[in-house]
């Protein structure tokens, strides 16, 4: 972390528009507040499977709520997630771990492209109603956050490697040990210990605390 910045950790997967929200609000106020903004790329499924979660929308009630919810946070904050009640067989039918070992493998090679390619993913996945499990969908994510293709086809070679797989692991346990059972899961250290703040939807309080 830069002198006297809070470091923050956003751990995050591609398949929750929650996450989505809170990378969104997160990557405006780096530039805002004094805080040093690090990207987790995490596995989603990891952490329910640990933790016992389940998808919030199994609850039909949470589910009519959720709909609403989202919309109007999508409105709130100007990011275009567009949701709907299919939407919800279709994130249970997806599964993001070949897009999540993508974008780790771009979190070892050059992170710098961690914001660009992630928000990609979730416009594909969340604005267009894409597919993005398959390798010809992570190809047009590529393409869309202007990767070139030598370095597009390096990272889809690193997903099968144990390097990659290894590392998405690692991260998804530490959001878990840091307290997580399901995503976003964002983490601030102040004042030499950590805070977990779980959804888009506490980061006022997480200003708070941080004295911002």
């Amino acid at each position: 972390a830069k002198m006297g910045r809070t470091l923050v950790e956003l751990f995050y997967d591609v398949v929750s528009p929650y996450s989505w929200l809170g990378f969104e609000v997160l990557c405006r106020y780096q530039h805002i507040w004094n805080i040093d903004l690090r990207l987790r790329p995490a596995f989603l499924g990891g952490i329910m499977q640990a933790t016992g979660n389940k998808p919030p929308a199994m609850l039909p009630k949470r589910g009519e709520y959720m709909l609403k919810d989202i919309q109007r946070m999508a409105k709130y904050y100007q990011v275009p997630v567009k949701i709907s009640e299919g939407d919800f067989q279709r994130i249970f039918g997806t599964s993001t771990l070949g897009a999540m070992r993508f974008i780790t493998a771009m979190d070892m090679t050059q992170p710098g492209y961690l914001e660009p390619l992630s928000r990609e993913f979730w416009i594909r996945f969340w604005s267009q109603c894409e597919d993005i499990s398959q390798p010809e969908n992570i190809l047009a994510v590529a393409r869309q956050a202007g990767l070139s293709s030598e370095l597009t086809q390096k990272l889809l070679e690193m997903i099968s490697s144990p390097a990659v797989k290894n590392r998405l692991r690692e991260t998804t346990e530490e959001a878990i040990k840091h307290g997580a059972f399901g995503m976003p899961a964002v983490v601030a250290h102040f004042n030499g210990e950590p805070h977990l703040f779980f959804g888009s939807d506490r980061l006022e309080l997480l200003g708070s605390v941080i004295g911002e």
